[in-house]
């Protein structure tokens, strides 16, 4: 073998070696842990209660998990009608009678087109992944709805009661998903009672 081949062996060996010792990079941890839900009501059981449906997915701490995920999985455009994803806060099930939005409410938008819808909902999940609301403790989740005739996104929140602190998520959140469209809030308990209901608050 020459001697410029064993030189070129050798330096190989060690740039192996190197990267080899090199430390792993570490993955981007986020504040607080997530989970994805899955709501599939397309084909509902007769007198099923709401909710039976509904499915734990995938909890997660990074950001390299969420951008697995989100890019495999958890995109709105990929779901029959009638299906839900739910991005919420770990420990906290996107249920009414959870006791975190037991007294909350929802912000919502309508998306007329699962392009769009896609977007929003993007951009809402970096938003509260990344801590991007200052009253991010007031937040619950989001919920990505797929229907026949019109697409939703909502966000759901705490304290509904408190008309400051939703005010200033709601606008916030309008911010975000980029909508000069007005977005309504409702009280979950108002939601309970009645079919029809108006907004308590909008921006």
């Amino acid at each position: 073998m020459a001697t410029s081949d064993i030189a070129a062996t050798e330096g190989s060996a060690a740039a192996v070696a190197a990267a080899t010792d090199a430390p792993e990079e570490k993955p981007h941890q986020l504040e607080r842990k997530w989970t994805f839900w899955f709501d599939n009501q397309s084909k509902p059981k007769q007198g099923a209660a709401w909710g039976t449906s509904l499915r734990k997915a995938y909890t997660f701490d990074t950001v390299e998990e969420f951008w697995c995920l989100y890019d495999q999985i958890f995109r709105p455009s990929k779901l029959t009608a009638n299906a839900d994803f739910h991005l919420f806060r770990a420990g906290v099930e996107p249920k009414w009678e959870d006791p975190e939005c037991a007294n909350g409410g929802k912000w919502s938008v309508v998306c007329g087109k699962k392009p769009l819808l896609d977007t929003m909902w993007l951009e809402t999940l970096m938003a509260l992944i990344g801590e991007q609301f200052d009253e991010s403790e007031e937040i619950c989740g989001v919920v990505a709805s797929v229907r026949q005739r019109q697409d939703k996104l909502a966000l759901w929140t705490k304290t509904a009661a408190n008309e400051a602190v939703q005010m200033g998520i709601g606008r916030k959140w309008k911010e975000i998903i980029d909508t000069t469209d007005k977005i309504t809030y409702n009280f979950h308990d108002d939601s309970r009672r009645e079919r029809s209901i108006k907004g308590r608050y909008s921006v």
